[in-house]
């Protein structure tokens, strides 16, 4: 099997068009791709269309991207650290579609398996089924895009809602440790949408920060077959972010 490793986080994030959409990794700042975004935001690719948990925090991760203005549209689950996009969004300079952050994992993985939609009880009776969510304001601060309603049955006397599953032109994933032929590890909360992402990607890049030659991982370890991942790059230790420090004053 060829290698899939490449030299440099430039050369893996170097055919990502303007209007691409991507499948970001991480929760909240743990285990986010910084690498492949940082050289991202160097390429200067705009107008992208991103999937994922949260959007990163002023200067960090996903906030890179926003701060440059690169970011068309995002569907998250929570955003809340970022003032950045609050800002934006309210400006009507972002589009934002919010789902429950189960929903988003399922939407996720039923597109890296090759399931168009499937019904979920979530947000039965709330405005996530029932439409017009604000997708995107105007400056005056009305509504120009609003959610459509989605389809509702029943099964077994309860109501469901049917979602799309996501299929993404790029993901982009940190693992931990990862081998040549792309089968990846993740540390702890790190598997929090990093297989996820990498799944509904067609194009998986994954930064990795150790990087091993096939057969030096258990099969049994392995959080995520090489069969999902296209590239991958070796980008060392990963500096470590705290999203909201919080700390209590010393008895002193």
């Amino acid at each position: 099997m060829m290698s899939k490793t490449v030299a440099s986080v430039a050369e893996a994030v170097a055919d990502i068009t303007p209007g691409s959409s991507l499948a970001v990794g991480g929760f909240g700042l743990s285990g986010i791709p910084d690498r492949l975004i940082q050289a991202l935001a160097e390429q200067g690719a705009d107008g992208l269309e991103v999937f994922s948990n949260n959007c990163g925090v002023d200067g960090i991760g996903l906030g890179i991207l926003l701060d440059l203005g690169r970011i068309r549209r995002v569907t998250a689950s929570y955003v809340g650290e970022n003032k950045e996009f609050a800002r934006q969004y309210l400006a009507g300079e972002l589009e934002v579609e919010l789902t429950p952050q189960g929903t988003l994992a399922e939407r996720l993985r039923a597109g890296g398996s090759g399931i168009p939609a499937f019904y979920t009880p979530a947000g039965v009776g709330t405005p996530v089924a029932q439409g017009g969510l604000p997708w995107r304001y105007g400056q005056e601060g009305n509504i120009l895009v609003a959610s459509p309603p989605k389809e509702v049955r029943e099964f077994r006397g309860r109501r469901y809602v049917l979602e799309e599953g996501i299929v993404a032109d790029f993901a982009l994933v940190h693992a931990r440790l990862g081998d040549t032929d792309g089968n990846l590890v993740f540390n702890k909360a790190t598997m929090n949408f990093n297989p996820l992402a990498a799944m509904a990607g067609r194009i998986c890049v994954a930064q990795v920060e150790e990087l091993v030659e096939p057969g030096e991982i258990d099969p049994a370890q392995v959080h995520l077959p090489g069969i999902y991942v296209q590239r991958i790059v070796h980008t060392g230790a990963q500096a470590k972010h705290i999203e909201k420090r919080t700390v209590r004053e010393s008895a002193a």
